[in-house]
């Protein structure tokens, strides 16, 4: 491989931009064509990485949702629209998006739910739901999914425990 005028390879420069956090193909491209490296030997490094495991798209979009599900509960829609952002392929964010079902789903809109509840603590019960409801709506989650965690979580409030 050629070095560029920093005397970096392509493949160094590859290995630089990874310590920092793991890449899709296509940031690595990006990135590769941006420091002015040729057609060729942007795709010799490429490839090398992809050989060596450092790249993988499959495994990158994975890895993002869990861990996006895992530190911020976000909708299925909003998760989707992260990943495209990353470049990667319709099929990639598919085969990701399968650990996300309606059960997570659900989940991940009631924890969010019961997060702003606390939060909202000193509004009037009104402004309390009407708030929840937008911060649900801002992080993608359906009308439906919005509605039914915030009427189970009123409910469970409301309603004293009986033994």
């Amino acid at each position: 491989m050629k070095k560029k005028k920093t005397g970096k390879s392509a493949m160094d420069s590859a290995l630089d931009y990874l310590t920092s956090r793991p890449r899709t193909v296509r940031e690595m491209e990006n990135y590769l064509d941006g420091q002015n490296y040729g057609e060729y030997e942007v795709y010799a490094a490429v490839e090398r990485l992809k050989e060596l495991k450092y790249l993988d798209d499959v495994r990158y979009a994975a890895d993002f949702v869990s861990t996006r599900l895992a530190t911020k509960p976000l909708s299925r829609r909003k998760l989707k629209e992260q990943l495209r952002t990353h470049y990667l392929s319709a099929d990639d964010i598919d085969a990701a998006m399968e650990q996300v079902t309606n059960d997570v789903e659900r989940r991940n809109a009631m924890a969010v739910a019961e997060k702003f509840y606390r939060q909202f603590e000193g509004l009037e019960e009104y402004d309390r739901r009407q708030r929840i409801v937008r911060r649900l709506a801002g992080r993608g989650y359906d009308f439906g999914v919005i509605r039914d965690s915030v009427e189970e979580l009123i409910g469970a409030i409301d309603c004293p425990i009986e033994s």
